[in-house]
């Protein structure tokens, strides 16, 4: 069986593994999950990723970053835009997420980046998900 939305798998499995305490947690590798990852480890969310090649399929290892007393660093994390219902915003449009606390994650003509990158840059793009 395929699977429809690679990156909503994603974020469900990180989401619950900070549910259960793991450390890591691991899932198929692909090049828009890897940029989704890379904005996550730029704006402190997860400590750091590897990829690594089993049987010619490429995994990637997340490790999860807690505070010191236990607290997962991400409380919430949604897909916004969906295969059947893909969200564009202006960047005048996105406000700040939970005061500028959260995150929004972009798909823009630049690259995947977080809300803040894409206010600097002024450009908008396709909503991927949020963060807090």
């Amino acid at each position: 069986m395929s699977m429809t939305d690679n990156v909503a798998d994603m974020l469900t499995r990180i989401r619950n593994a900070y549910k259960s305490k793991l450390i890591n947690v691991s899932f198929p590798s692909s090049k828009i999950k890897t940029s989704i990852l890379d904005v996550l480890q730029k704006e402190g969310y997860i400590k750091d990723y590897i990829t690594t090649q089993k049987n010619n399929i490429s995994y990637t290892e997340v490790a999860l970053k807690y505070s010191v007393n236990g607290d997962a660093s991400i409380c919430e994390i949604h897909r916004v835009s969906k295969p059947g219902k893909r969200v564009y915003s202006p960047i005048k449009d996105l406000k700040g997420y939970y005061n500028n606390m959260g995150i929004y994650i972009l798909s823009t003509p630049y690259g995947v980046m977080s809300d803040r990158e894409a206010h600097i840059k002024n450009v908008g793009g396709e909503v991927i998900c949020k963060v807090f």
